[in-house]
């Protein structure tokens, strides 16, 4: 995967100043950085359980040997 680069975040930066406009820029980033927290809150509380999960198991398996 390539990433974006600064080029590119100038080219997406003027569009989105082009389509919403300057008032709404504001709302539109807190949005999707409330989106990206709560994406990234949901993944960490999947991973735990992952996590926890194994920690069980490996605890259940030591108790039966």
């Amino acid at each position: 995967m390539s990433s974006i680069g600064v080029p590119g975040l100038i080219i997406i930066l003027v569009l989105a100043l082009i389509i919403f406009g300057p008032s709404k820029l504001p709302q539109l980033g807190k949005a999707v950085g409330q989106t990206l927290r709560e994406f990234k809150n949901g993944t960490k509380d999947i991973m735990d359980d992952v996590t926890d999960e194994f920690k069980l198991e490996d605890s259940n398996e030591k108790k039966t040997k």
